[in-house]
């Protein structure tokens, strides 16, 4: 027996109890180098505790819809940022604190050239690409302590398109 999840395309809004989506929406907040260039400034709430920023690049292996998975993780010491490097969305689940434990997941899917920024103690679902090259990179808290917690949940989840 499973739990289907209706994927949900994500709004700023909507990831908002969770993190920060990352992309160029909007009106720059600047015109650089020489008027070539649109600076979209500060757009994510990064947090790393008593460590500090580390960039590094993950390469993930493509999945497919419907997607089963039953293990979620939270990083309780610092935010963790995902930046894709190709033109690609991918699938985020997300799952609310509840007394320590997940609670019931949520599964979101990005348009092309947006990234986010899970905040420090959100749960969610390992890096889950759909299409492109599964490249991405990665911003998160470099230094002493676990700041990996890992959960099995019961009963495997299913995501479905909505």
């Amino acid at each position: 027996m499973s739990v289907q999840i209706a994927l949900q395309p994500i709004t700023a809004e909507a990831f908002a109890p969770f993190g920060d989506l990352i992309d160029c929406s909007g009106d720059p907040d600047a015109i650089i180098n020489l008027g070539k260039c649109g600076r979209y400034h500060d757009r994510a709430q990064m947090d790393f505790g008593t460590g500090r920023a580390g960039i590094s690049f993950f390469k993930a292996q493509l999945r497919a819809l419907p997607y089963e998975f039953n293990l979620v993780e939270r990083h309780p010491l610092g935010s963790q940022a995902f930046i894709p490097m190709s033109e690609n969305g991918f699938l985020v689940i997300v799952a609310p604190d509840e007394d320590g434990t997940p609670g019931t997941p949520i599964a979101f899917v990005t348009e092309p050239g947006q990234g986010i920024n899970f905040h420090k103690g959100t749960w969610h679902g390992v890096l889950t690409p759909l299409s492109g090259s599964g490249q991405f990179a990665v911003v998160d808290r470099i230094g002493d302590g676990n700041n990996l917690e890992e959960f099995s949940l019961q009963t495997p989840h299913i995501v479905v398109r909505g």
